[in-house]
């Protein structure tokens, strides 16, 4: 088919750009030949024929519409041209959001509503359109947390509109990093829209004029023509024509559909009636439901049908609704009582604790039951512990099983402690401890210890629950959310209202475990008011210190355990205490043990000697003591937290002058052995020198000590205590931390010292007395006179013997200790020369042969022992000789000489052991 005219051809627009629904108008050639010719015009893509209004071939009026495109050409399209193209084009500019209270000359598109109610895109609501940036200028959003935001503006919004909106709230959220300058611009731009508003209705009517022209022009036309209507037609005006008929349509549409929609309102009817059957059979049917579950233990169930009922019956006005909840209320009134009784009885659970308190905390039960159950789980402790104590007490009398029901929560008592035990305290020494690892352990140990051990067992399993529980109230963990937030504020001023009395409760409970113990370890130590209540053990014999050793590790690993739950301290401070005295106790009655073992050491003494003149007694006692101190280690240490034993001057005092009576009662000891009587000993095991040979026979077998050997022995102990055992003993005190260790080795020293010359000065009595004695009546034998006697021929025959018992005493003490020879021999030299000494200055005068055979005599016994010789036996020789007359002659001189040389050589093997004392001491 052929066209008649030339396809159209826009070639301007005015204006060439604008928001929807501008007013433009359109030039061009074969734009139609009338308004019937023109069937379509789109500008942008969007078909704008329906506000087109053809004027002429080369004018077109129109709005354009919403375009999808910003730019585009403008197309029209005519019967008789077809298609046409276009040189020209327009862009769609953004329309400017216009407010609720903004006056606009056009229609407002209000197709993108958007309900923030069901978050779907049905439109804001009228009230909340609002300009998004007041400012005009751009948001920088903060990253400035909302929640401190809410603290700087107590009541204030950020929001615009609201009668509480803050400034300063809007500017620090949306503009916190904004310029100066670019505030500036806001200001400028707020003033603008103050000045535009003021200016009102009358520039709302310059800015859109031709508008109101338009829509003035349509009201007259359709005034004019309702007008004509009404004067040219009988029937009435065309109004009333139009309401007739949608009358009769409304009718006909009753009269076909009546039927219908009488079927469908019987049909909602029936159906509104059987949803409210099926409401009131929920409740019809609740107390009887309830009662199933709560045999079944379903309460979450009977919790969330009782909540389920309440929020639709609980205001209530009909009186059937009103009497089947009131039953509903009846059935959940025994519901709480049953699970409140569960809650306080006992034992039980933490986990089934808090699930009773968050169901008595969503049935809203009056009170405040977790409280209630920390109560009755501190009283249930409480009793617990005492019941522990009268258990064992009345083991102990015989009269009852020790395994009641209450007591025996379980039968292992802590096996690691045990261990640690069997590995430190000593065992020697008659210890009647057992470390064995069997199961009957328990039943050896004293009962007092089983009772600490069960005690704090007791404690231990009950405690973490009881504190845990306490930390959920505080924290609110132990109530559901509906409930937690329901009763927030009033359980927040309980809490502060009873800290202070489950503080109390924790006191209480280290209380009542403190004195329990120390009214069975410790009795003097409980007040006269609390005996009855915390002693009761009538038990004469106290616990020995490896039992006190292991009582303070089972306390201290109890106080371990106890610290991890995050006690605070000061809750804890009476155990620590416990421990502390317990440590002092147990550090007295070991040493007071350690007395009483060493005074049985006198009863161990074989009298077997070594090499060095020693028997084991030195080194038993230092053995004891050093056991003993090992036992104390763990005792001592300080673990964290804990003070030292010594802290206290009255503890060291004490435990110095303890220490001083170990030292003091082995001393005794000593002398008790020095004055035993003749002990039969086997001399197989009598350690003799070979170069001192046995002359005298001393030493036979089957043969008895003497008292005088005795006391060697003694004295040869005594010697190395000085020297090596105490200084040990004072260093191991050191080393343990002991006080007053100066005190204790000058103390120990003195005595020790004291006994040594007592029983020296006695063996010197007894050994030199007889020397002594036998000199005067052997040189006076026979009627010697010195003024008439014979000349000299050798030495005479009571000074052999003087030098012979010399030689008995040095064998008997070298037989038992090298070290002792000097000393003894040089006290007997000392007493036999000054005996000599007096005798000689006793004689009135000397004839020649009298003097040459007194200066022989002095002089060989001199040159004899010269080797043991001290300044006092030097004097008394030198005053024995000055009291002789002196050699005139050169014979006499010559005489005197040889009757010495013939003297030493014929005692030459008697004398052997001087000369070896000699050697001895020049390579020393």
């Amino acid at each position: 088919m052929s066209r008649s005219r030339q396809p159209p051809l826009v070639t301007g627009i005015s204006p060439n750009e604008g928001i929807p629904w501008t007013k433009v108008t359109i030039r061009g050639e074969n734009l139609g030949t009338g308004p019937t010719d023109l069937i379509g015009l789109a500008i942008c893509g969007h078909n704008c024929l329906l506000t087109a209004e053809w004027m002429s071939a080369s004018k077109i009026v129109c709005r354009v519409g919403q375009a999808k495109n910003d730019k585009g050409d403008i197309i029209v399209t005519t019967k008789s041209g077809g298609k046409g193209t276009s040189t020209v084009s327009f862009k769609l500019l953004k329309p400017e959001k216009i407010g609720i209270l903004d006056q606009s000359a056009v229609w407002v598109d209000e197709m993108n509503y958007y309900d923030m109610r069901t978050d779907r895109n049905k439109g804001i609501p009228p009230l909340s359109l609002r300009p998004a940036n007041p400012l005009g200028i751009e948001i920088e959003k903060s990253k400035f947390p909302q929640k401190e935001l809410e603290m700087l503006f107590p009541g204030m919004s950020a929001d615009f509109t609201s009668e509480n909106f803050s400034a300063a709230w809007y500017l620090i959220e949306n503009h916190s990093t904004t310029s100066f300058e670019q505030l500036k611009m806001a200001v400028t731009n707020l003033k603008r829209q103050a000045n535009k508003k003021s200016e009102g209705s009358l520039a709302c009517v310059k800015g859109g004029l031709s508008t109101f022209f338009e829509a003035q022009d349509a009201l007259a036309a359709i005034h004019q023509k309702l007008e004509a209507d009404g004067t040219e037609k009988v029937e009435g005006s065309m109004t009333q024509k139009l309401e007739n008929v949608l009358n009769r349509a409304s009718n006909t549409a009753d009269t076909l559909f009546q039927e219908v929609l009488g079927r469908k309102d019987k049909a909602d009817s029936t159906r509104n009636a059987l949803n409210v059957l099926q409401r009131f059979k929920f409740l019809f049917n609740l107390p009887l439901n309830i009662e199933r579950n709560i045999q079944k233990g379903d309460y979450d169930v009977v919790i969330n049908d009782y909540e389920k009922a309440k929020s639709l019956f609980g205001k209530t006005e009909v009186q059937v609704f009103k009497k089947y909840y009131a039953e509903v209320e009846t059935r959940i009134e025994a519901l709480r009582e049953l699970l409140l009784d569960k809650l306080l009885e006992t034992p039980s659970t933490l986990h089934d604790q808090k699930r009773y308190i968050r169901y008595l905390s969503d049935l809203h039960a009056p009170g405040d039951p977790a409280w209630q159950c920390i109560g009755a789980q501190h009283r249930w402790i409480l009793q617990l512990m005492h019941s522990c104590k009268e258990g064992y007490i009345q083991d102990l009398k015989g009269t009852a099983g020790l395994h009641s029901p209450m007591v025996d929560l379980d039968s292992d008592v802590r096996p690691s402690v045990l261990a640690h035990l069997s590995q430190t305290a000593s065992l020697k020494r008659g210890s009647s401890f057992q470390s064995g690892r069997d199961d009957t352990w328990r039943y050896k140990s004293p009962h007092r210890v089983a009772f600490v051990e069960k005690l704090t067992k007791l404690v231990l399993s009950q405690l973490p629950n009881f504190w845990k529980l306490w930390i959920s109230y505080v924290n609110g963990s132990l109530f559901s959310e509906t409930a937690e937030k329901s009763g927030q504020i009033e359980r927040s001023k309980n809490v502060r209202q009873r800290q202070n009395d489950f503080k109390k409760m924790i006191q209480e409970v280290m209380q009542s475990l403190v004195k329990l113990i120390r009214g069975a370890l410790l009795p003097l130590s409980i007040p006269e008011g609390g005996v009855r209540q915390y002693g009761g053990w009538e038990v004469k014999s106290e616990l020995s210190g490896q039992w006190l050793a292991h009582v303070i590790q089972t306390i201290r690993l109890t106080y371990e355990s106890l610290t991890a739950l995050e006690i605070p301290n000061d809750m804890l401070q009476t155990i620590q205490d416990l421990i502390l005295d317990l440590r002092v106790r147990c550090v007295m009655v070991t040493l007071q043990h350690t007395a009483e073992e060493i005074k049985k050491l006198a009863e161990k003494e074989d009298w077997i000697v070594d090499n060095e003149g020693l028997t084991s007694l030195p080194y038993q006692f230092e053995q004891c003591i050093v056991h003993s101190l090992q036992s104390l280690k763990g005792v001592l240490d300080c673990k964290p937290g804990e003070t030292s034993v010594f802290q206290q001057p009255k503890t060291q005092e004490e435990v110095c002058q303890l220490s001083i009576n170990i030292m003091q009662t082995f001393i005794y000891c000593l002398e008790q052995l020095s004055t035993k009587p003749d002990a039969d000993v086997d001399t197989a095991h009598l350690s003799v020198d070979v170069s001192s040979p046995d002359l005298f026979g001393s030493i036979h077998e089957d043969f008895s000590l003497t008292s005088e050997q005795q006391l060697l022995i003694v004295l040869s102990n005594c010697c190395y205590l000085q020297c090596h055992t105490f200084l040990n003993i004072a260093e191991h005190f050191e080393k343990h931390n002991f006080q007053g260790i100066e005190k204790i080795t000058q103390v120990s020293m003195a005595s020790l010292k004291e006994l040594d010359q007592r029983l020296f000065e006695n063996y010197i009595e007894l050994k030199a007395d007889p020397i002594v004695g036998s000199l005067e009546p052997g040189i006076y034998a026979g009627y010697f006179d010195w003024k008439d006697c014979l000349p000299p021929t050798g030495v005479r025959n009571y000074l052999k013997e003087a030098l012979v018992n010399i030689i008995a005493v040095h064998a008997e003490v070298f037989t038992i200790s090298k070290e002792l020879v000097p000393r003894v021999l040089s006290r007997v030299v000392e007493a036999v020369s000054e005996e000599l000494s007096r005798l000689m200055q006793c004689v009135s005068s000397f004839s020649k042969n009298g003097a040459l055979q007194a200066r022989l005599e002095i002089c060989a016994l001199r040159d004899t022992v010269a080797v043991h010789l001290t300044p006092e036996s030097r004097s008394s020789f030198k005053q024995a000789l000055e009291a002789l007359p002196q050699l005139s002659s050169g014979a006499d001189k010559k005489l005197l000489e040889e009757l010495l040389n013939k003297f030493k050589s014929s005692m030459h093997l008697q004398l052997t052991c001087f000369q070896a004392a000699s050697s001895a001491l020049m390579k020393t």
